[in-house]
């Protein structure tokens, strides 16, 4: 299917590895050119080169998203190298365990940084670039929005917020006829969920009883299936999507994981 993306400039934050890489890797496929916006050079030219021999397009620009300035710079950068944006996905983010008790005020506001003010910032300043191109807006969010985990305070208020602003965005662009959607993202294999299980005492046999409460298949939610759907969702061909709060997890989250 042709997404009709060719030429699209679409900034993806945290786009070197995981989701992040994964729908950059299908917008390049689709024509459009994506731009990797993630603070780790080597990942970063990893993923654009890899993109590149597979024939696709694809740029970078090295910059730390819990700093305000980094973010803006970030985007000056892209408008600089290709004068507009057509799109944007809000991906970056971890899950970095700051609870209620395992936290405090200077951990929770650094994660908040982490995993949502950059979402506000990217988006404003790329908003003059997206008013003229009649862009598009992809923010990543997580199930613990919804289903919390324990021991996540941080990462859950950051989900929460992403789910929120997204309606409140696709409010406020409907002047502007910019579409802004979320994508909730469950259990998908990661090199960060990875990263996690390996922390655990036993991961395997988490990994498994997880992958049992999955309904649809009793299997995790694949990377290429989040972004076929990212991809979607950032095309003219959902011309009249806004506002949604899109799950992607087979069922994961709103139906009974005991069938």
């Amino acid at each position: 299917m042709d997404l009709q993306l060719k030429d699209k400039v679409i900034i993806v934050t945290g786009g070197a590895r995981g989701i992040g890489k994964g729908i950059a890797v299908l917008l390049a496929k689709e024509g459009a050119i994506p731009v990797i916006i993630s603070r780790t050079e080597a990942e970063n030219l990893k993923t654009v080169n890899e993109i590149a021999a597979a024939g696709g397009k694809a740029f970078h620009f090295v910059a730390e998203l819990s700093n305000p300035d980094a973010c803006r710079q970030a985007v000056e950068n892209v408008i600089a190298e290709f004068g507009r944006i057509d799109g944007l996905v809000n991906n970056a983010g971890e899950n970095d365990g700051v609870g209620l008790q395992n936290g405090g005020y200077e951990k929770f506001m650094a994660s908040l940084h982490k995993n949502l003010v950059h979402y506000y910032l990217i988006a404003h300043h790329a908003l003059p670039e997206l008013i003229r191109s009649q862009g598009s807006i992809l923010n990543i969010t997580s199930k613990v929005a919804d289903t919390g985990q324990g021991g996540t305070s941080a990462y859950a208020a950051a989900n929460g917020g992403r789910n929120a602003l997204t309606r409140e965005w696709a409010v406020e662009l409907l002047p502007h006829n910019i579409r802004v959607n979320a994508l909730v993202v469950a259990e998908c294999y990661t090199p960060l969920y990875e990263r996690w299980l390996s922390t655990l005492e036993n991961p395997e046999e988490k990994l498994a009883s997880i992958v049992e409460n999955i309904p649809l298949g009793k299997r995790m939610t694949t990377v290429e299936e989040i972004a076929n759907t990212a991809g979607f969702l950032l095309s003219p061909l959902s011309s009249h999507t806004t506002g949604q709060i899109v799950y992607v997890d087979g069922g994961y989250v709103h139906l009974d994981r005991s069938i």
